[in-house]
């Protein structure tokens, strides 16, 4: 069985809403498309394990 899809619309106007943010009704798809995006991309990221004694590095250096 298949999960459906989250439908984030009603996510992001009362996300919106609590942050005080004026999101106008035609900015709301398009950050709704991008919310969607970003939900997909941590999930791979989630999906990684990661092994129970690792430590977090203290800085980023690239």
């Amino acid at each position: 069985m298949t999960e459906a899809k989250p439908n984030y619309t009603e996510y992001v106007k009362q996300t919106a809403e609590l942050m005080g943010l004026k999101l106008t009704p035609e900015y709301l798809s398009g950050v709704v498309d991008n919310f969607t995006r970003l939900s997909e991309v941590a999930a791979l990221v989630m999906e990684f394990d990661l092994p129970e004694d690792i430590e977090p590095a203290p800085t980023f250096e690239p």
